[in-house]
């Protein structure tokens, strides 16, 4: 989900619940193939997605389809308030599948009868759970999340 997340073989292999072969292998064909780069840190060569690779906008495109976060956003957008920004936080931001999807949205005068409605239909969708943590501009001043902890996914 996050282009800016970097993870390294080891790590990999607990999150996907794999050997370390398996991985290895998948990893030099999507290398081999440029859609992801590495650099070597000590010891560890550090894998994350290339951005300029010719797919790169596709496959994102099908994986926020397959987690379903383009269908919640296009379904709260118009409605929700004088919104301004929409974060994906939490542990999808991470690129980890938590099942809870974590949104911060940024704005005034939300609708929280309606966004509760629309967050309900959206989980039957997606079958996940759906958080939001709620602020005004003037609390978000500062808190823009880092690449590793948020990413932007809407912005009036």
């Amino acid at each position: 989900m996050n282009s800016q997340t970097k993870s390294y073989l080891r790590s990999l292999e607990g999150e996907f619940g794999e050997s370390t072969n398996a991985i290895r292998l998948e990893l030099n064909k999507f290398e081999e193939a440029g859609m992801l780069k590495a650099d070597v840190k000590g010891n560890k060569k550090v894998y994350q997605a290339n951005t300029k690779h010719p797919l790169f906008e596709d496959i994102h495109s099908i994986i926020k389809k397959y987690i379903g976060i383009d269908r919640v956003i296009e379904q709260i957008i118009g409605k929700v308030g004088q919104l301004e920004k929409v974060y994906l936080i939490g542990d999808y931001a991470k690129g980890v599948d938590g099942g809870i999807i974590d949104f911060l949205l940024v704005g005034n005068h939300f609708n929280y009868d309606y966004i509760a409605n629309m967050t309900g239909i959206a989980e039957k969708k997606i079958d996940r759970k759906i958080r939001f943590l709620y602020m005004n501009p003037d609390e978000f001043v500062g808190q823009v999340p880092t690449a590793e902890a948020g990413l932007l996914l809407w912005e009036s």
